[in-house]
């Protein structure tokens, strides 16, 4: 006697060694002796045998056509010999019966499994949605494979040029476009940037970067949705002053200017101006809402992602020959420059002049000589001024060095779009100190305007070397003052901006757009902490960006550098810190040289090693 049965989910056919209530014993087609479950046998037969059965069977199942057999059988539960008895007549040979179980089984779309040896025909929906997925997925194959061979000729298919952001930056590796990119890139052994870019789709590594963090910060894109138009702001005096800013050559949102006024008896003014958008931009408006998403200005080298629309920006900067509405603090200092009061007005302000750092000597920091520069008298006072506001806070300056990129993209550098110049640039000069000081002061002054006034605001606060963000004032022990509110670039952060609105309601004895436990503010101030260290981040990955260019750019194969500690090292021309593991040990502040090695400008790595005690570098690095 020979049986037909079930194992691990598979027909096998086999003879019957020994026969019990609960188990037989069998010998399978391979001649393995097995013991199996009764509820395992699906039919007997005497002959013929097992292997010529088996192998009668699977010949059969050829002939089967699932759709037809699916077309044929009841709604109802049925038993594969009752369709074999339908299919082959009334008495079915073993191979016909054991052909029509292995068809049922072999097709779980077109029947389902209701016990052994029996089955219900699947749903007409559920076949064709199941029907339709086998399509999509042997379309997808041939897709895959189309395109593989595509890339592997080094050609962008279309439907890749499509979904290249989530290929390069979010992939989705259930996507078929990520699965012929990955099927491509591990034939040839490369990344999936190396392939697109060699592909064509990237047209440079700045690209290849600045994409990603639009892909990340900006996911609707850098365009401004429509915001109407600027209301009409309120007639406002205009300040007996003339005033001019102090910034970098770049600067476009001038925020901060400053005046001086001879109030007679050696007494002057000091006029701390700052750009006033917030009579335009009220909570809830439009343009805040704009703010409220990007919350600051974006910098990095050779590009800016403003926090507002342009227009909105030139109708605020205080740029020159213009009278732009201004929030302004004023000082009133005595002969020695001791400060003796201050007020906050609302006024426009003549902008006389955008004074930048490189066209300003430090005249002002030494004796008054004749024939001075314009504007050196004014920067005088200015001077004297922040000397008295530091001696009072108390801090001492720390000497530090950034760094200023230009970015000329019209000119080519390392075989890609735009050549770089980096220049170091000394921070705590008289010019650096006069300007921080005056800024600090005017965001002290404003905060303690809004704390006296027990106005909620977005302060700086910072305790046990810790700095945060509070709605509420605290002292800010690094800066040595009591309040410290973000207040002084409003066209740049929306920090300052908000604080503005909460200083404009106070100034103009209204109701403040936010109150205390107002759910908004605190929300507006875990956001803009995060989205600012973002776009810090950024611009510390792009700055380390354009350093490697420069060493591609001038060609640099070593550089001096500095030992920090253990195997660290700073570089002596560029704002890199790397490790260098083959250092021997060194003391720190130790001058080495470092040579340059294999630089790859989309991973942002840079290989070097030690190359010696400290000389001259080449290629002015």
């Amino acid at each position: 006697m020979n049986v037909l049965f079930e194992d691990d989910g598979q027909l096998k056919a086999g003879t019957l060694l020994a026969d019990h209530d609960a188990s037989l014993q069998v010998e399978a087609v391979s001649g393995k002796r097995q013991k199996i479950k009764a509820a395992h046998v699906l039919l007997r037969f005497a002959e013929p045998s097992p292997a010529e059965t088996i192998a009668r069977a699977h010949e059969l199942v050829a002939e089967l056509d699932p759709n037809f057999l699916w077309e044929v059988v009841p709604d109802d539960e049925f038993g594969f010999e009752e369709l074999a008895r339908e299919y082959y007549g009334d008495r079915p040979a073993p191979a016909q019966s054991a052909a029509v179980a292995i068809a049922l089984a072999r097709a779980p779309m077109y029947f389902y499994r209701k016990g052994r040896g029996r089955f219900r025909r699947a749903p007409p929906d559920a076949l064709k949605a199941a029907l339709a997925s086998v399509a999509r997925k042997e379309r997808e194959a041939r897709e895959i494979a189309q395109w593989t061979a595509e890339l592997e000729a080094r050609r962008l298919p279309a439907p890749l040029a499509a979904k290249l952001d989530m290929l390069l930056y979010k992939p989705d590796k259930n996507a078929p476009e990520w699965k012929a990119l990955n099927a491509a890139c591990e034939a040839a052994r490369m990344s999936a940037v190396q392939m697109l870019h060699a592909c064509g789709a990237i047209a440079s590594s700045h690209a290849y970067h600045f994409r990603r963090f639009i892909v990340d910060a900006f996911g609707h894109g850098t365009d401004f949705p429509a915001w109407g138009s600027l209301p009409d702001l309120p007639e406002l005096p205009v300040a007996p002053v003339e005033a001019f800013s102090i910034d970098d050559a770049s600067t476009t949102e001038i925020d901060d200017a400053f005046s001086v006024r001879e109030l007679g008896e050696g007494r002057s003014e000091i006029g701390i101006h700052i750009a006033c958008p917030a009579l335009a931009i009220a909570r809830g408006t439009p343009l805040d809402a704009i703010a409220r998403v990007r919350l600051s200005t974006v910098y990095m080298p050779g590009r800016k992602i403003t926090m507002l629309p342009d227009d909105v920006v030139q109708g605020f900067t205080l740029a020159a020959g213009h009278t732009p509405p201004a929030l302004s603090l004023y000082v009133e200092t005595d002969a020695e420059g001791n400060p003796l009061r201050h007020r906050t007005v609302v006024e426009r302000v003549r902008m006389a002049a955008n004074l930048r750092h490189d066209g300003l000597t430090e005249a002002f920091a030494q004796t008054p000589t004749a024939d001075e520069p314009q504007w050196t008298a004014q920067l005088r006072l200015l001077w004297r001024l922040a000397r008295h506001l530091a001696d009072k806070r108390g801090k001492a300056d720390i000497a530090r060095i950034d760094y200023n990129f230009d970015v000329d993209w019209q000119r080519d550098g390392a075989g890609e779009p735009g050549r770089v110049t980096i220049l170091p640039r000394p921070r705590g000069n008289p010019l650096d100190k006069l300007v921080a000081e005056l800024m600090i002061h005017v965001n002290h002054s404003f905060g303690r305007l809004l704390g006296l006034a027990r106005v909620p605001g977005l302060y700086r606060v910072q305790s046990g070397g810790k700095v945060k963000m509070s709605t509420r004032p605290g002292e800010h022990q690094g800066l040595g003052v009591g309040h410290y509110l973000w207040a002084s670039s409003p066209l740049r952060r929306y920090s300052d901006l908000v604080n503005q609105q909460q200083l404009l309601a106070v100034v103009g004895e209204g109701r403040a757009p936010y109150g205390d436990n107002d759910s908004e503010l605190f929300a507006a101030l875990a956001d803009f902490e995060a989205t600012y260290s973002q776009y810090a981040e950024m611009q510390d990955r792009m700055e380390h960006y354009w350093c490697l260019r420069w060493l591609l750019q001038e060609r640099v194969e070593e550089c001096d550098a500095t030992v920090i500690r253990d195997t660290l090292v700073r570089f002596n021309r560029l704002p890199i810190i790397m490790r260098l593991p083959d250092m021997p040990a060194q003391a720190p502040d130790t001058r080495i040289r470092v040579a340059i090695g294999r630089i790859d400008l989309f991973d942002c790595t840079l290989e070097c090693r030690f190359a010696g005690p400290g000389g001259r570098a080449q290629a002015g690095a």
